[in-house]
């Protein structure tokens, strides 16, 4: 758990960074000094998402305590507790109660008195652990969530007027993140949050955006022919313009968010879990490029999923990612599996090293689950199972180390 003394360090910190942000500009861009090995106990980010997603982890305190208990005796030291999916919250909300009628989601019993949130708060501070809630669904929602019934003209659309989008087997539909009363809704939960529990920082990832498809809804069209004269938005969803219209209208909205939650507790880190540059731009209108530029993100944490290690290393080696590095802690978010994906563990234990041998600041896992509770078909369990994977964790974790700070990795201008 945080104390004050901690805290007013960290606003200093941030105070720091703010002085130093203002002169991005005449940061030389050169590539940052060759990579050092990982040195046993120094900073070092060592994450995993829970959610609710083919997980009961967030459920009771019989789940979650042995879990969290687990991973501080691995050395991790970081965990992201999903509060925002599927449409609904996984903590008491009174925001969610006004909106929707629903304060927390119906669907799941367990959650009617449990308050997942603070539970995780406690428990993961009692064994060291920083806790940063997780938005997980952003501005997406499931097709047929109450806020859809609720609130119809939150969601955008396509031009052809079509709302669904294929999330693998599941149906999404979008809110507009255009929309003042959608901002309202989001802001509210986040600010709700950070006011009512003793969180470390919050986090957004790649749902915090839009894919480029969307925003031919009445409103969007509207205010964009009030800029523009009259004109309408082109039909092509990937037209430069109008895909950087629509990512400035988000990154001022990100803005917002950043201020508001300064404004009501500064020692909150904000963090983000995007895809890489410039697919997140391109494909989910999120510029985060920019937003790391203008200091709105305090924490990177970098999605590269991919299974093949050419791509993986590629993608730590992007120019905007280097750039990162200088300013802020920037790690890799690394897959451990999903539900019907299984992923050995050596491919695993290969990635932590590749982005430790880079000179990154950490590493967070998705997800819970898969670090060693679901490993595949029985097959795989005989080579890879439950005590196989954790020994690997115990291996590559085998000092405690702190979170990285905003300092660690700020390279000053020459």
């Amino acid at each position: 758990m945080l104390s004050l003394p901690r805290n007013q360090f960290r606003f200093g910190l941030k105070v720091l960074l703010g002085l130093a942000l203002s002169l991005t500009m005449l940061i030389s861009l050169a590539s940052p000094a060759p990579s050092q090995p990982a040195i046993a106990g120094s900073p070092e980010l060592r994450g995993v998402w829970l959610t609710t997603v083919d997980s009961d982890v967030l459920f009771s305190r019989d789940r979650l305590q042995p879990a969290l208990q687990k991973l501080a005796s691995l050395h991790f030291n970081t965990v992201y507790p999903a509060v925002w999916n599927w449409g609904y919250t996984l903590y008491p909300s009174q925001t969610a109660e006004t909106a929707i009628g629903y304060a927390v989601d119906p669907r799941v019993p367990n959650l009617q008195d449990w308050d997942a949130l603070a539970n995780v708060v406690e428990l993961g501070h009692q064994q060291g652990l920083s806790v940063m809630p997780w938005f997980e669904f952003g501005f997406m929602t499931t097709a047929e969530s109450e806020i859809v019934n609720t609130h119809p003209k939150w969601i955008t659309e396509r031009s052809d007027g079509s709302q669904i989008w294929q999330d693998g087997r599941y149906q999404r539909r979008w809110l507009n993140p255009f929309k003042p009363e959608v901002q309202q809704f989001i802001q509210s939960m986040i600010l709700e949050i950070v006011t009512h529990y003793d969180i470390d920082g919050i986090q957004f990832d790649d749902h915090f955006g839009l894919p480029a498809e969307f925003g031919y809804d009445e409103f969007t069209v509207r205010l964009y022919q009030q800029e523009h004269g009259g004109q309408s938005p082109p039909l092509n969803p990937d037209n430069p313009e109008w895909v950087r219209w629509r990512a400035n209208k988000i990154t001022r909205f990100m803005t917002q968010i950043f201020r508001a939650v300064k404004a009501r507790k500064p020692g909150v880190v904000i963090s983000l879990a995007p895809n890489n540059y410039p697919f997140s731009y391109h494909h989910y209108l999120q510029d985060w490029q920019a937003w790391e530029q203008q200091g709105l993100i305090e924490e990177l944490i970098l999605q590269v999923y991919s299974g093949n290690l050419d791509n993986f290393i590629a993608d730590l080696s992007r120019p905007e990612v280097r750039i990162a590095k200088q300013h802020i802690p920037v790690s890799v978010g690394i897959l451990t599996g999903l539900k019907d994906l299984f992923v050995p563990i050596h491919q695993v234990e290969e990635q932590v090293w590749a982005v430790r041998d880079r000179n990154f600041s950490g590493v967070s896992f998705f997800f819970y689950e898969t670090l060693w509770n679901l490993t595949g078909t029985e097959r795989d369990a005989q080579v890879d199972g439950k005590a196989e994977r954790q020994a690997v964790f115990s291996r590559l974790f085998n000092a405690s180390a702190s979170i990285p700070n905003l300092m660690d990795n700020w390279v000053p201008p020459d």
